[in-house]
């Protein structure tokens, strides 16, 4: 028995219909179907090793090449700042007698300042600032943000518009003026517990000084709202899946759900965002110290440094040239990093 179908115009091949009522291309005989052995299927499917998500992002990074110059250049910008002043047994602070500006030599790579202290080791003690500041801004905008941002696009209604009300609020007020603002008003009452307090934590908040701790302040009141907003985007997208209407049906708490299954699914915009957020707080804090409101003298940052090689940029440029380079480049290579490792993490962007 034949059977001719048609598709259109197209005539399809002829099937066969054997008397049991199966029917089969004229070229293909029943052996034909048997089930594959397992050598047969190892060699036509070729293997691949399963991979986290983390191993796909970490591929994805190594084959921008921006980005992984990036890497290699914080890393050295790093080990300059944090290793570098062990090699040395003079302080940043040190004044060498006759030794008052000097230009770069052999025993004074990047010179010395009028006061003969050493430029090379300062500027190691000034990136180390920088970066510490920028990374301590961070964090503080990491924690506010993200908790804050969760909290209102989980809860959504009224506590969502009210607290995103706040934020409108908070995104219109002036932050250079409001740090200018907190130095003025907690200078003095910051150095009298400094000066009258024994506390470990004093001491300890006594070395970092009363203008540091207002620009972390600062950025406890204010940066934090770029970072709620992002956040609660992508916890008013994550909060409709599926995964968050079981872990409800099974009685889990808000703050569970948060934690356990919001948190995680937004890894990716946390860090990418708090990678971009270090040259952010780094270049305020060197525009502040230029301005001459940042660290506190003898402590030294690459704004600082700036600041003060402007009164001899003619006679002495290199006092300007090797802060500023180094404070570009550090920055630069912060926000390319950011960028790839943006585009590492997101899978959409994958090719």
């Amino acid at each position: 028995m034949m059977m001719r179908t048609y598709f259109g115009a197209l005539p399809f091949p002829s099937l066969q219909v054997d008397a049991e009522g199966n029917s089969r291309l004229p070229w293909h005989e029943p052996d034909d179907f048997e089930a594959a052995s397992r050598e047969e299927k190892d060699s036509f499917m070729e293997g691949r090793p399963s991979v986290s998500y983390w191993q796909d992002a970490w591929r994805r990074l190594k084959r921008n090449k921006v980005a992984m110059v990036s890497i290699y250049v914080i890393g050295a910008i790093f080990l300059f700042a944090f290793v570098g002043p062990l090699f040395f047994e003079n302080d940043y602070s040190t004044q060498i007698r006759g030794a008052e500006n000097i230009a770069p030599c052999w025993e004074y790579p990047f010179g010395t300042d009028k006061l003969g202290r050493d430029m090379l080791l300062r500027t190691m003690y000034g990136t180390r600032i920088s970066l510490t500041i920028g990374v301590t801004a961070s964090v503080i905008v990491l924690v506010i943000g993200t908790v804050y941002g969760s909290v209102s696009g989980f809860l959504g209604g009224k506590v969502d518009a009210v607290m995103m009300r706040i934020v409108e609020l908070i995104y219109s007020i002036p932050e250079i003026l409001v740090v200018l603002l907190l130095q003025t008003v907690l200078k003095q009452p910051l150095q009298d517990w400094f000066n009258s307090s024994d506390s470990a934590l004093a001491q300890a908040l006594a070395g970092v000084g009363p203008s540091l701790i207002s620009i972390y302040i600062a950025f406890g009141l204010l940066y934090w709202v770029g970072m709620a907003r992002i956040i609660r985007g992508q916890v008013l997208m994550l909060k409709e899946q599926e995964y968050v209407t079981a872990a409800r049906a099974l009685g889990a708490s808000k703050g569970r759900i948060i934690r356990k299954h919001l948190w995680p699914n937004c890894i990716g915009q946390i860090i990418v965002t708090t990678c971009l957020q270090i040259p952010a707080a780094i270049f305020l804090e060197s525009f502040l110290s230029f301005l001459g409101v940042g660290v506190a003298p003898p402590m030294t940052s690459l704004g600082d440094m700036c600041s003060e090689a402007l009164g001899g940029m003619y006679s002495y440029p290199y006092r300007l040239y090797i802060p500023a380079v180094l404070l570009s480049l550090m920055i630069l290579s912060l926000n390319l990093f950011g960028d790839g490792l943006r585009d590492a993490l997101d899978p959409r962007l994958k090719k």
